[in-house]
């Protein structure tokens, strides 16, 4: 089963966006993609079902036990070629100061690779180093891929690829 974490650095990153069009275009491929989201949302588990043509399912590590989310995850994810969860907020961002409720901490105890959204607005060299210290922040957390979003065109591309 393959599985992955959508995050960001801070909310409105484009996280929703980006999980909706991969459900979507997965699902169109003939993928069983399964989502979830993590928190107490109503609105993008609704797009995340449409998008994929299955039920999406809350991860609330404030209202879940670490045993209820794992086994929600397991029972779901199981039958599905792919597993889709979307973030709230930032990747380390949560309630509890101590990252305890935060998209890292799902994604460690759920064993989830991360794939980061960042918004290139602005930025050229300045991705680089931002993409180094989220992967050095946590050595447990896997930063498996990065999405820059928001970019002004190939040429602002290309200059954040350098």
């Amino acid at each position: 089963m393959s599985r992955f974490l959508i995050s960001a650095a801070h909310k409105s990153s484009g996280k929703t966006t980006i999980a909706v069009g991969l459900c979507a275009a997965l699902s169109a491929q003939g993928l069983v993609v399964q989502p979830f989201k993590k928190g107490p949302d109503y609105i993008d588990p609704m797009w995340l079902g449409q998008a994929s043509g299955r039920n999406c399912f809350n991860l609330d590590p404030y209202l879940m036990t670490p045993e209820q989310i794992t086994t929600c995850f397991t029972r779901y994810a199981g039958p599905a070629d792919l597993s889709i969860v979307e973030g709230n907020k930032g990747l380390y961002d949560g309630l509890a100061l101590d990252g305890s409720n935060s998209n890292a901490a799902l994604a460690q105890l759920l064993d989830l690779p991360v794939v980061l959204v960042l918004d290139a607005r602005g930025m050229t060299r300045g991705i680089a180093p931002l993409i180094l210290g989220y992967q050095a922040f946590d050595r447990n957390i896997r930063i498996a891929g990065v999405i820059l979003n928001q970019l002004g065109g190939a040429r602002h591309e290309s200059n954040c690829a350098r």
